[in-house]
């Protein structure tokens, strides 16, 4: 996660609710991003595969970074 280092755990999660419209995706980039929580665990609480899981975060990680470049 080397592209967030320069920006906080508030400022992640604004944008990931304010740019990540499925309330699921939202959950698992959350969990991810400011908690810290591994695929394997995140794939097993929202019943997806380990490679679902890891899709979902790298399209958000990806949303949420192109929102917060300028910060």
């Amino acid at each position: 996660m080397k592209k967030f280092d320069n920006i906080s755990n508030t400022q992640i999660d604004n944008a990931i609710n304010e740019w990540i419209h499925n309330e699921r995706d939202r959950g698992i980039l959350h969990d991810r991003l400011v908690n810290g929580v591994y695929f394997e665990k995140l794939a097993e609480k929202y019943e997806l595969s380990v490679q679902q899981t890891k899709n979902i975060v790298r399209k958000g990680k990806e949303i949420v970074f192109k929102h917060t470049e300028d910060i």
